[in-house]
């Protein structure tokens, strides 16, 4: 690999961890259907894979941010999908992230997509 190949090795590498991370949400509200025994054994082995992803991101100097539960702040490297519902003065919390944020060594690589909910 070549320097100049590294910015686009980066962004591919983002792009699969972020629709990894969203087939990881995706999968686990398809496993909570089954029956509970079917259940834990698919979460665990999911949970595995997704630890591994993170492990291997962080060892080039990524990290995916999940920002669910946090008061929302305008300066969050997140793009809000549903902000024409609120007004100016409403206090604001992440209610769902769409798409994490990803953090490397030297700041925000790609922000994050949320959904928010006034508290």
């Amino acid at each position: 690999m070549t320097i100049e190949n590294k910015p686009n090795l980066e962004a591919l590498i983002i792009d699969m961890a972020v629709e990894n991370w969203r087939f990881f949400r995706l999968f686990i509200k398809v496993a909570s259907k089954l029956d509970a025994g079917e259940t834990a054994k698919y979460i665990s082995q999911l949970r595995y894979f997704q630890k591994k992803i993170e492990d291997n991101l962080e060892s080039i100097g990524l990290k995916l941010v999940n920002l669910e539960g946090q008061p929302f702040d305008t300066g969050m490297a997140v793009s809000v999908i549903n902000m024409d519902d609120f007004g100016p003065d409403d206090f604001l919390k992440i209610d769902q992230m769409v798409e994490p944020v990803i953090m490397g060594n030297d700041g925000v690589r790609r922000p994050g997509t949320v959904l928010v909910r006034k508290v």
